[in-house]
């Protein structure tokens, strides 16, 4: 898979799964987006990248997508005040996943901007042209391809407030 790949990706359900992310230290330093575990705390998630960055990658990316609560109104609680955390503790860069974060198309857009607003240093959006139940996998937290034009725009605007810039 890392011949071809540009990012290897440590899902959620993966996190503390310690010889994957061992194996992600000695690979041919690929980036390494490691994803929040769904009950983790900061503290668990900034060691599970200990893990790969003492093997010797240093280039990991922190993605909060949410993590399990009580509520019933979203698939997961996307915990925006990890970002600010994450940027007082460490020195990674930090995603918000709000498609995988939320489950829900109506919310994957405040919550982006939101995200850009805390610091954020990128986001992962899940993009579908027949996005709802057509399409194949995920579709439901999916936005459209102009939804996602309208959100690029917002989020340089947002950005330029914070004093960051978008590539």
């Amino acid at each position: 898979m890392e011949k071809y790949a540009d990012v290897i990706q440590i899902g959620a359900r993966n996190m503390q799964n310690f010889f994957p992310a061992e194996a992600r230290g000695t690979s041919e330093k690929k980036p390494v987006l490691l994803k929040r575990g769904m009950s983790a705390t900061l503290d668990e998630f900034l060691m599970a990248a200990e893990y790969i960055l003492s093997e010797g990658n240093y280039n990991v990316m922190l993605c909060e997508r949410g993590v399990r609560t009580f509520s019933d109104f979203s698939r997961n609680t996307l915990d925006l005040a990890v970002v600010p955390a994450v940027k007082k503790r460490s020195h990674l860069p930090i995603l918000v996943d709000p498609s995988h974060g939320t489950g829900k198309r109506h919310k994957v857009l405040p919550l982006s901007r939101a995200a850009v607003a805390v610091g954020a240093d990128g986001l992962l959006v899940e993009v579908h042209h027949q996005a709802g139940r057509k399409a194949l996998s995920d579709g439901i937290q999916s936005i459209l391809p102009e939804e996602f034009a309208e959100l690029m725009t917002e989020v340089r605007q947002i950005a330029e407030v914070v004093h960051r810039v978008v590539n």
